[in-house]
This record gives structure tokens, sequence and C-alpha cells, in this order.
């Protein structure tokens, strides 16, 4: 991943709708949700939930499919995958990390 790539989907992230919507769609797994089942959930009006998953798409962090009359969206795993490797494949200066403590033990 490049570092274009890592920041357009970072200044994806940052916005609180954004952020709401891509965690939203990480708990949902593989079987995504509509836009109809998002906007209940997270209380956003349908024109602006439409704008954020546009910018959430273009960032590469979520996917669209059509089904039918419906438009299923989900979370680009292999993108946010990546994204983290990137941030943390310099910690400990290249040493094996302990992941499950709260901080690296370098």
């Amino acid at each position: 991943m490049n570092e274009d790539t890592v920041i357009q989907s970072l200044a994806a992230l940052a916005h609180e709708h954004r952020l709401r919507v891509f965690r939203a769609l990480v708990v949902a797994g593989e079987e995504g949700l509509t836009p109809g089942v998002m906007t209940e959930q997270l209380d956003i009006a349908a024109t602006k939930l439409s704008f954020h998953l546009k910018e959430l798409v273009n960032a590469g962090l979520a996917t669209q499919q059509r089904d039918g009359r419906n438009l299923i969206y989900r979370a680009a795993y292999a993108h946010m995958n990546g994204l983290l490797a990137y941030l943390t494949e310099n910690c400990c200066q290249g040493a094996a990390c302990d992941v499950e403590s709260a901080s690296c033990k370098c």
C-alpha cells in the first residue's frame, strides 16, 4: 500500500459519520448492509449516508454490490488489513511484537 492510498483512507475515516458507517460495515461482516438498514441503525439521513458511502468506496474501504433493487455495502477487509499493516509495519523496529498487549514491548 502506498502513502497516497493510506492518506486517502485515513482522510475518509476522519469524519464521524464515515467512521460510524465503516464500523457498522465491519460488524455486519460478509452479509453487508443496505443503505436503508444503515439509515435506521446509525440515524443518518439518506442523502448524507449516500455521500459518505461514496467516499468510503472511493477510498477503497467499502465495496458496493447490486442485489436486485438493493445495493449492498461491505467493508473491504483486504484494504483495511493493508492499512493496518502499513501503519504498524515498523513497530518495534522490526522485532516481534506482542500484539495481545495494549502496547508494544519492544
